[in-house]
């Protein structure tokens, strides 16, 4: 087993989110967003969906981040008219949902979906951005071997060890 450990916490009830990562890394991934409005943009990313401003070049680049390597990149630019069928997908915890939710809607109406139960064991909020982004808060559920989601597992070849 790996040393490693992920920044997203093991899903359950009650669990604390972890802290934004402030230090700078070699980022593994990240997304570059061009935005007809950067500080329109940068308000929603900060106050609708929790990222911070790591830093800002004024005109060039804001560069927001939530978790590790949870790295978005605003730049100036053309945008899509509409949001694209790709996704990006955020973890956050099970508790974030409701309240990311809430918080996007009161700075954009009609910028969220309800959140949905997927097959995988996850709950997932999808946001259309500011600048037409989909984004897709994922948070983990506990994982109960015996229900549902372990049986789509089981059926896909993948063992699941019964509770």
């Amino acid at each position: 087993m790996s040393e490693y450990r992920s920044p997203v916490p093991l899903p359950g009830p009650g669990v604390t989110p972890p802290e934004v990562y402030r230090e700078i890394y070699p980022m593994p991934m990240f997304v570059i967003l061009p935005t007809a409005d950067l500080e329109a943009s940068k308000d929603f990313w900060i106050r609708g969906l929790g990222f911070i401003d790591l830093f800002s070049a004024p005109g060039q680049v804001t560069h927001l981040r939530r978790w590790a390597f949870q790295d978005v990149l605003l730049v100036p630019g053309d945008q899509p008219a509409e949001a694209p069928g790709m996704s990006t997908s955020f973890s956050c915890v099970l508790d974030e949902i409701d309240q990311i939710a809430r918080r996007c809607e009161d700075l954009r109406p009609g910028s969220t979906a309800e959140p949905v139960v997927k097959p995988w064991n996850s709950l997932e909020l999808e946001v259309i951005t500011p600048e037409h982004a989909r984004v897709v808060m994922t948070a983990a559920r506990v994982f109960d071997p015996d229900g549902p989601e372990a049986a789509n597992v089981r059926a896909m070849g993948i063992e699941v060890p019964r509770g």
